[in-house]
């Protein structure tokens, strides 16, 4: 993944946890307010997470997971394969599919270097429970680069389930990939393969 991608990634870390529940029924709101949060202690304690990187899982596990719809990312990402899938082979990949994002975001903290994040009005279709949160990442001296968040109202309040950089979505970019993995290596051969490069961080 690119380093363009990485600095791109450090912005699905914005979705912490909600300061009131007013902010939850805000998907804008809640977006803004949690990653004015989180960008800011990344930048705080730069100098301490560039000096001890494993801080930086500390921080991931406590942004990420509780906003991230990783089983529903996972079922998107495997399409038709998913039911193919037993059960025992679905929760295995999802395990290595999260671990896999989670140190994709972790490597993106460290890349975080200012950037500016700019919110445009939320597109809501005939559900108002599934929503995109239009963003801009802004860099000096390069072009602004679109970011949109697809997120899902649950029991338990928003969670993200895909993301678009420059209109290339997430799931999608996955989902083609993986697809290509499994016709060559199987199920089974595309969870150890990802449990391989998880093992060895990165």
């Amino acid at each position: 993944m690119s380093n363009r991608w990485m600095l791109v990634l450090l912005s699905l870390l914005a979705f912490g946890t909600p300061a009131s529940a007013d902010l939850v029924e805000d998907p804008l709101m809640f977006v803004k307010s949690t990653a004015d949060q989180v960008l800011s202690e990344v930048s705080s304690r730069k100098s301490e997470l560039t000096a001890e990187p494993a801080k930086i899982y500390e921080l991931v596990d406590q942004v990420i997971l509780p906003r991230f719809d990783f089983v529903r990312m996972s079922r998107l990402v495997l399409g038709k394969n998913w039911k193919r899938a037993t059960p025992e082979q679905q929760q295995a990949f999802v395990r290595e599919f999260q671990e896999l994002l989670i140190r994709t975001y972790a490597t993106a903290l460290l890349n975080y270097s200012g950037q500016e994040i700019v919110y445009l009005p939320v597109r809501a279709g005939k559900d108002v429970r599934d929503v995109v949160v239009n963003t801009q990442v802004r860099d000096v001296g390069a072009p602004a680069i679109p970011v949109d968040y697809r997120l899902m109202m649950s029991d338990n309040g928003w969670k993200v389930y895909d993301v678009s950089i420059d209109s290339i979505s997430l799931v999608s970019n996955y989902r083609s990939s993986f697809a290509s993995q499994i016709r060559r290596y199987k199920i089974d051969g595309l969870i150890a393969k990802l449990e391989k490069l998880n093992q060895r961080g990165g």
